[in-house]
């Protein structure tokens, strides 16, 4: 779980001067006005937390604590023990209170990413904190004076659908959807990617003490030209690594990542599949897997982190979901269970890989184990 607490002076800009920037600039600034709960939208990377940050910053909480809270892959135990707080003794290794960051918040802001991910149970808790703005401490009483903080949300799910399959509870998405913010992925707003380019040049340039390289326009078009399925973040990532390895005062087409610039073949066998070359971090992969197979941690604590956060790619991604389904003989069913996940996670794993495009075809692996005992019943999507 990432935990930030930010000062008053911290935060990222916001970069472009499209029509859609100028669009969330101005709802920014409407939302600053009010106290009103905000649920903020938009794919993995597109930059939800620094829309909400200046949310906090243009606001008059402005000068108190803005809080972070990542929801996704974190038992219930320890989210609601760090959001609540709990008393001392009340679990293993509880040694001390911790009055919890809610009220180490007070006054001031709590954004929750990843909201979508919380359990219903979690939500049922939440929902009673909005609706009182009373804190149930872990293992203490009730009661105690109310805390007075702005709640910002963030998820890349569409919550309507999630409330449809009663995965998310309706009366809390109509608490948090108060005023409803939607970031435009990268790709619909192409023009603003040159000055992002820039400004990251600088930023990282100077962070790490090297010398600043210019971009050619023939890469910049290339950059363009790029889909950015992982959005801000991934221009973020590749932008830091080009100044890393910069070795010419100007960045050119080959200079670029493969699937940028386009000047290697992709390393997959001829069926598609990721093979081990298409691997961009093999020492990271190879410690999820073992964390996986034989530590027996689970998906959502150790592989959706790192690639939510760009650790791994989405190459890197299939080659795990391939090595589960070489395992599982090309049943998604029982890859939950290699992967250590609930049986009721079926259908939110699915989304996810789909999402990412790193839902792999399970026939190859059915016709790889032809010969062997046939696997278990498959039904439903695969």
């Amino acid at each position: 779980m990432s935990i930030l607490q930010s000062t008053p002076s911290s935060g990222a800009a916001l970069i472009g001067t499209s029509s859609a920037m100028q669009m969330l600039r101005a709802e920014i600034e409407s939302a600053a006005r009010s106290n009103a709960k905000v649920l903020i939208t938009g794919e993995t990377g597109v930059g939800k937390e620094v829309v909400a940050r200046h949310i906090h910053m243009q606001s008059r909480r402005q000068a108190a604590p803005f809080v972070t809270v990542n929801c996704a892959g974190v038992p219930d135990s320890l989210l609601e023990s760090e959001f609540f707080g709990h008393a001392r003794g009340s679990f293993t290794d509880a040694y001390r209170d911790n009055p919890g960051l809610l009220r180490q918040a007070h006054r001031g802001t709590v954004f929750l990413d990843e909201v979508g991910e919380m359990s219903l149970r979690l939500q049922s808790i939440l929902l009673r904190f909005l609706e009182t703005g009373e804190v149930q401490t872990v293992g203490g009483t009730a009661g105690g004076p109310a805390v007075d903080v702005r709640v910002i949300t963030a998820t890349n799910r569409n919550l309507a659908e999630a409330v449809s399959a009663r995965e998310f509870r309706e009366d809390l998405y109509y608490r948090l959807n108060v005023l409803h913010l939607g970031i435009p992925p990268l790709r619909d707003r192409r023009e603003d990617i040159p000055s992002l380019f820039e400004y990251y040049l600088d930023v990282f340039a100077s962070q790490h003490r090297m010398a600043r390289p210019d971009v050619s326009a023939a890469a910049l078009q290339l950059l363009v030209d790029y889909p950015w399925p992982g959005n801000v973040r991934e221009l973020k990532n590749v932008v830091e690594r080009l100044v890393l390895r910069a070795g010419t005062a100007a960045i050119e087409p080959a200079h670029l990542p493969s699937e940028i610039g386009g000047t290697q073949p992709s390393a997959a066998e001829p069926d598609g599949l990721p093979s081990r070359a298409a691997i961009s971090h093999e020492a990271r992969v190879d410690e999820l897997v073992d964390r996986l197979m034989r530590q027996r941690e689970s998906f959502w604590s150790s592989v959706y982190p790192s690639f939510m956060t760009r650790d791994i790619t989405r190459d890197d991604l299939r080659f795990i979901v391939r090595i589960g389904l070489e395992q599982t003989r090309g049943s998604y069913r029982l890859l939950l269970d290699c992967f250590n996940m609930n049986p009721t996670d079926y259908k939110r794993f699915l989304a996810f890989l789909k999402q990412h495009d790193c839902h792999l075809p399970f026939q190859r692996f059915r016709m790889l184990n032809a010969s062997a005992a046939p696997a278990a019943s498959d039904s439903g999507v695969r």
